[in-house]
């Protein structure tokens, strides 16, 4: 079993402040495999403490942007050098299976750590502006320390796509990993510690509630990042509302896939299948869920679906061929199947999957599932399933469709599919959502920048928008030059 005692404040490896610790359960087998230090109140103070001395008084906001992107390419290159090892360890706590590990939990925070090392590099933090008073200096600073609080079903790529943010404009941090998923943070930590990152810029506490509540409550704190739940995230805005703390929030979302009536069904049944029922075990806050479809070709599609969910292969994560794994915890399975349960009972017809997989009692395993006849109004197309669920709601037009993809208080992402691009692209637009996709549903790109409208949260994370979310601007006023007498 894969195991760690200390925890990393301050630059060094220190005991913890209690004897509690976090056993992590792999979903496949449900036996522990790995075993870390849970994080208190007071190691969350410690940890807060290190980060706000090393960012007053410690080199890492006093660098230049290029000192710390080398230091930022060296920690790449460290996730680069442990690429198995991190694979092996978020597999078996994830669930995910081995192949969508290795490209998009493993080898994906490596590129956004080297984006955010290139923005430090060309991205002017000063500029010299014409005013009506004179010349205004106008300068770009690390907004101090940051709490980043990371979800189980994408740790390394949230924690990269954050921190590296983060670090990059000159920020220290305190990281809090989920309980279902921390060891990746473990070697992380080694890692920036190896790159020859300031004591203190990296800070890791792993834990619950308890560490999330102070760590949101910590006076040290300037920022707050969490990706999560859209409940989880209004305590969170409205903690830092009572102490002016900045926030940005990632939350949940409840995608709709408009399917326009010239759209390839072949395609779009592939496409979708991917991202609603495959991608991350279905576990995703981007999964187009809701499938919009004009009537005259509603009974294709929810076959296709049907047939192509029912080819999904679910099984061993550690298998290259497995598609799908299992989900994150025996509670989560339980809440996606009452989920299903719940659509039967309000006359969705289950057109695929809806239970256990045969053969796979051990293991929080859950079948690809296909839902039709299901209405908007249904609490399976109200709520974020959160599992490899996909339900087929029948349209009468391209306005509808657009109303009903909107009736929703989410906003995370989108997509529309059709044989004309530019019909597609000019439906998108009129989707209230953060991230459009065109016949295309689960692209990542660092150079994104990736947040929610409405209850998806605020904020952006990736591309330059996202260095920004860690800076504050300072302006000095310099006043006009006299003329020489």
């Amino acid at each position: 079993m894969w195991s760690k005692e200390s925890l990393f404040i301050g630059g060094k490896w220190v005991a913890p402040a209690t004897s509690r610790v976090i056993d992590v359960a792999s979903p496949s087998t449900e036996e522990v495999v790995g075993r870390v230090p849970e994080a208190s109140a007071a190691d969350v103070d410690r940890a807060v403490l290190a980060a706000r001395a090393a960012f007053d008084t410690g080199p890492w906001p006093r660098m230049t942007p290029a000192e710390r992107a080398d230091v930022l390419v060296r920690v790449a290159d460290g996730l680069a050098a442990r690429a198995d090892e991190l694979t092996q360890l978020i597999t078996s706590s994830s669930g995910l299976p081995i192949t969508v590990t290795q490209l998009a939990h493993v080898m994906m925070p490596q590129f956004y750590v080297r984006h955010y090392a290139d923005l430090a590099r060309t991205t002017p933090l000063e500029e010299y502006r014409a005013g009506l008073t004179g010349k205004l200096h106008i300068r770009q600073a690390p907004v101090g320390v940051v709490g980043a609080i990371i979800p189980w079903n994408i740790p390394l790529l949230a924690t990269a796509a954050k921190l590296g943010a983060a670090w990059a404009a000159g920020c220290t941090a305190v990281l809090k990993p989920s309980p279902e998923t921390p060891l990746d943070a473990f070697v992380l930590a080694e890692i920036c510690e190896a790159a020859g990152m300031p004591p203190g810029v990296l800070n890791l506490v792993p834990g619950g509630a308890e560490a999330g509540t102070a760590l949101v409550a910590h006076p040290g704190v300037d920022k707050i990042t969490f990706t999560g739940s859209t409940t989880t995230g209004r305590a969170i805005a409205e903690a830092c509302g009572r102490t002016l703390t900045g926030y940005a929030l990632e939350l949940g979302g409840n995608a709709a896939a408009i399917v326009l009536d010239d759209a390839p069904i072949g395609d779009v049944a592939a496409g979708l299948v991917q991202s609603a029922l495959a991608a991350n075990n279905g576990q995703a806050c981007i999964a187009q869920s809701r499938v919009l479809v004009p009537r005259s070709r509603a009974a294709e599609l929810t076959d296709a679906l049907a047939a192509a969910a029912r080819e999904i292969r679910v099984g061993d994560p550690f298998d290259p061929a497995t598609m799908v794994g299992p989900l994150i915890t025996s509670r989560h399975r339980e809440r996606v199947s009452d989920m299903v349960a719940a659509g039967r009972a309000e006359g969705a017809t289950v057109c695929a999957g809806g239970g256990v997989p045969a053969g796979l009692e051990r293991g929080w395993y859950f079948e690809p599932t296909v839902l039709a006849g299901v209405d908007n109004g249904m609490r399976v197309a109200r709520e974020e399933i959160f599992g490899p669920v996909v339900t087929v709601i029948e349209v009468r037009d391209e306005d509808e469709a657009v109303a009903i993809a909107n009736d929703t208080e989410y906003g995370l992402s989108g997509s529309v599919w059709s044989a004309d691009l530019e019909r597609a692209a000019a439906v998108g637009r009129r989707i209230a959502a953060g991230q459009i996709w065109l016949n295309d549903s689960f692209t990542l790109d660092p150079a994104c920048p990736f947040g929610g409208w409405k209850n998806s949260g605020n904020g952006r994370e990736g591309g330059p928008e996202c260095l920004h979310e860690y800076l504050q601007t300072q302006t000095t006023f310099r006043p006009a030059e006299r003329p020489q007498s």
